[in-house]
């Protein structure tokens, strides 16, 4: 497997690879940055089309009475999978084709800030799945690299009232996730497209257009982390609270043992629950450390 490709656990987190946020892993497919800059532009310029766009003949209209037709279902599920995790060196701009991300605890996301992005190219932008779906206007997705002069074409997505929303340092971007991560909303990191690396955003279900593919009808358009979160049984007083923040319905209240239980199988390894324990009942560990959902993402 090439040093760019998506890798898990003990083979290493594909997203803390600084190379894979750089033109080099472009030059390796034969692409460069003018050749990506004119994908991502005619993409995003008609990304609010994106759920009614027909691929193949189906669209996302109706997609969960066509889920429910047995051999219906399975065609759109594996095409779907094939097309998010494409590693092929054509792209269309009309599908999302190597747009596959995965979710990221807090700490991992600000060694990417940290790390990996050119502090020169940070820029932050509203949430195109929440512009999409509801048509509000929320600042809270970090692009990096050549998405900056992408989105420089596309006022729409600029926060206003004026550009100091909009380009950022590498400190002010980590506060701003930090921020977002506490409120309750999942840091995730995405391809877009494969090989590189430029998108890394704070998602609320059920706008975020990558959840929910996942959860309402088990296609695998994004991973699960590579963490999982571990309940501390002792130090739990049944505050609720992180039942409040769990956007994944991992975490449970029972009501006999007056504590709450934790889903591994269900859990995303987000951590954002962390942020609503005041007691130090949840920590996050590897996924592989668990052997119920050991290489389960």
């Amino acid at each position: 497997m090439c040093d760019h490709c998506l890798q898990h656990g003990s083979a290493g987190k594909w997203y803390l690879n600084a190379k894979n946020y750089t033109a080099e892993v472009l030059e390796e497919m034969g692409k460069d940055e003018a050749f990506l800059k004119e994908f991502l532009l005619e993409q995003y310029k008609t990304f609010e089309a994106m759920q009614v766009r027909q691929v193949a003949g189906f669209s996302a209209v109706g997609l969960g009475y066509k889920m429910q037709i047995p051999l219906v279902g399975r065609l759109i599920k594996t095409f779907a999978e094939r097309m998010l995790h494409t590693k092929k060196t054509t792209f269309n701009p009309f599908k999302a084709e190597g747009h596959i991300g995965q979710v990221v605890p807090l700490d991992d996301a600000i060694a990417i800030l940290d790390r990996c992005v050119d502090e020169n190219t940070i820029i932050m932008k509203y949430c195109m799945c929440r512009f999409m779906s509801r048509a509000e206007k929320e600042a809270c997705c970090i692009n990096f690299g050549v998405m900056s002069d992408v989105i420089d074409k596309l006022p729409r997505f600029i926060p206003e009232p004026d550009e100091s929303q909009f380009r950022i340092s590498k400190e002010e971007a980590i506060r701003k996730f930090t921020e977002f991560n506490k409120k309750g909303y999942v840091g995730t990191i995405w391809y877009g497209a494969y090989p590189l690396i430029n998108n890394l955003c704070a998602c609320k279900s059920p706008e975020c257009a990558g959840f929910r593919p996942r959860l309402d009808f088990g296609i695998k358009s994004i991973y699960k982390g590579e963490y999982v979160v571990l309940h501390n049984e002792n130090n739990c007083q049944g505050c609720k609270q992180c039942v409040l923040k769990c956007q994944f319905g991992a975490i449970s209240f029972n009501e006999n043992l007056k504590q709450t239980e934790i889903d591994p199988h269900l859990c995303y390894g987000c951590g954002v629950c962390m942020h609503a324990c005041k007691f130090d009942a949840l920590k996050i560990i590897p996924r592989n450390e668990m052997e119920a959902v050991r290489g389960k993402y």
